[in-house]
């Protein structure tokens, strides 16, 4: 027999004779069927006509019996390259191996052993472009659902009434401030108890999560997973201290004079940037910060129930091409708009956003105008927002994004109404910290400096997540966590020396 492929024309479905594809692959395996399948099984989900009316997840994840069939399909490499395409390093083969097999309490304890936000991780991470990009099936077909498996092992553990802790050493002696508790900042004080020191979380919000609770809709996280994952963190002995600002209230020099032997600094990158054109100041006309958390925080889709107002325009429109342009173009549609355009100044091809929330806003009925720029806004007597006048964009050389430019087209400027926008073209970060602490360099961003162990310029202080980095992902902020995580840990063990 030799390396080639069989495929099933039947039913579509692609097959493999398993030995074989170890035997091109030069991969190894564990006893499984000698046939695997090249095509991933679905995760059921909310119609688009029923999801786009509620706020209710809009995933509903995969049944046991679904888990397992897709679990089937991973063919367990000796060298898996998913592991090194995940920032955390998660055990990808080892938590797959142990769902398959059915032993769910060691396919949690695989899974958690580098990432203590699983559940999270599961539902927004974007593990198309990370470790399902790196899936040897996907030479062929496709790669295997890490994400949805993630998220699988990491509800069923919800299910129990009893959580895995994992090993935690010793006590230290040492105390840790940790300042955001965002992905980052979440993850630093996982990785930090778990190493026996004590640690504090400040939080400046009136509750935990950072850009996971004000900045992701409820119907993509939903608030109770966050919740659950902060009191696996608590469970470890991290402390969360809610309303305190660090900056304000207290600064990084206090939290040494008290008595913290290191600082981590996870504090997002939570400040709007805007378009810098005439009429953003108008009424209804929204920064996306300000309109999730809104909506996603302060719960303003249940008005009045919950006290906080919003505007919920008929025709809106969303500028920008992210993921949160989409999160803030289904929030508008599931608030009642009758029209929401997402306006984005490139093609499809260029957006940044995920595959699969663009097709969700695409299913849910929102519009893309893509080529497209706002240049103005204006209002009425009242100061209300009534037009947006915007031009043609065309494409032309790559930029340092590496995505082509867009140039404006010549007399394509043209009026187009509207009583509601939305800004989602990035975040900058918060300017407080860096202001109140001068041996904090900052690049001409507003980011803070650090080095390849997420070390700043101030001595015993780390710093990682958007803060860092600028808007990212929530993965990408857990990687820099963990990295600062490792690092701390060695210098406090070691009372190192600063360099």
């Amino acid at each position: 027999m030799g390396h080639e492929l069989i495929f099933c024309e039947s039913d579509r479905q692609s097959l493999i004779y398993y030995q074989s594809f170890l035997a091109f692959r030069g991969a190894g395996a564990v006893e499984m069927s000698s046939k695997i399948d090249l095509n991933r099984v679905e995760m059921p989900k909310q119609s688009p006509d029923k999801r786009k009316g509620n706020f209710q997840e809009v995933a509903l994840g995969y049944s046991s019996e679904l888990a397992k069939t897709e679990a089937n399909r991973c063919i367990q490499c000796k060298k898996p390259k998913c592991v090194e395409g995940c920032p955390v390093g998660v055990e990808i083969p080892n938590f797959i191996c142990a769902l398959r097999k059915g032993d769910m309490p060691g396919a949690v304890m695989a899974l958690k052993r580098k990432n203590s936000l699983p559940g999270i991780c599961g539902r927004v991470c974007p593990q198309e472009v990370q470790c399902e990009s790196r899936c040897v099936l996907g030479k062929k077909g496709a790669p295997i659902a890490i994400g949805r498996l993630e998220r699988y092992v990491a509800d069923w553990e919800l299910g129990q009434k009893e959580r895995t802790k994992g090993d935690v050493l010793l006590p230290t002696g040492k105390r840790v401030a940790v300042v955001g508790s965002g992905p980052a900042g979440l993850t630093v004080a996982a990785d930090m108890a778990k190493f026996g020191h004590k640690v504090t979380i400040f939080e400046a919000l009136h509750d935990g999560g950072g850009v996971l609770v004000y900045g992701i809709p409820e119907f993509r996280l939903p608030k109770g997973i966050v919740r659950s994952e902060i009191e696996y963190v608590k469970s470890l002995g991290a402390e969360l201290e809610l309303d305190c600002v660090v900056g304000r209230q207290v600064q990084i020099d206090g939290l040494f004079k008290e008595g913290y032997d290191a600082v981590f600094l996870g504090i997002g990158a939570g400040a709007p940037r805007f378009l810098n054109v005439p009429g953003e100041n108008l009424s209804g006309v929204y920064s996306a910060n300000e309109y999730l958390t809104r909506v996603n925080l302060m719960k303003a889709y249940r008005f009045p129930e919950y006290d906080t107002p919003i505007k919920k325009g008929k025709k809106v429109a969303v500028v920008g091409g992210g993921n949160v342009a989409m999160d803030s173009a289904r929030s508008a549609m599931r608030l009642g708009a009758d029209e929401v355009h997402v306006i984005y100044r490139r093609s499809r091809e260029e957006m940044p956003a995920r595959l699969e929330e663009v097709e969700n806003a695409m299913e849910e009925g929102v519009i893309f105008d893509f080529l497209t720029n706002p240049v103005r806004f204006s209002g009425d007597e009242r100061g209300m927002v009534k037009v947006m006048n915007v031009v043609e964009m065309e494409l032309g050389e790559p930029d340092a994004s590496g995505r082509r430019s867009p140039c404006v087209k010549e007399s394509s400027e043209h009026p187009v109404d509207v009583d509601t926008v939305v800004i989602a073209v990035g975040t900058v970060p918060n300017p407080l910290i860096a202001a109140s602490t001068p041996e904090l360099k900052t690049t001409r961003r507003g980011t803070l400096v650090v080095d390849e162990r997420c070390r700043t310029t101030m001595k015993g202080v780390w710093a990682g997540g958007d803060i860092t980095s600028g808007g990212a992902t929530v993965i990408s902020a857990m990687g820099a966590g963990k990295t600062a995580a490792a690092d701390m840990n060695d210098w406090l063990k070691n009372d190192g020396k600063w360099s």
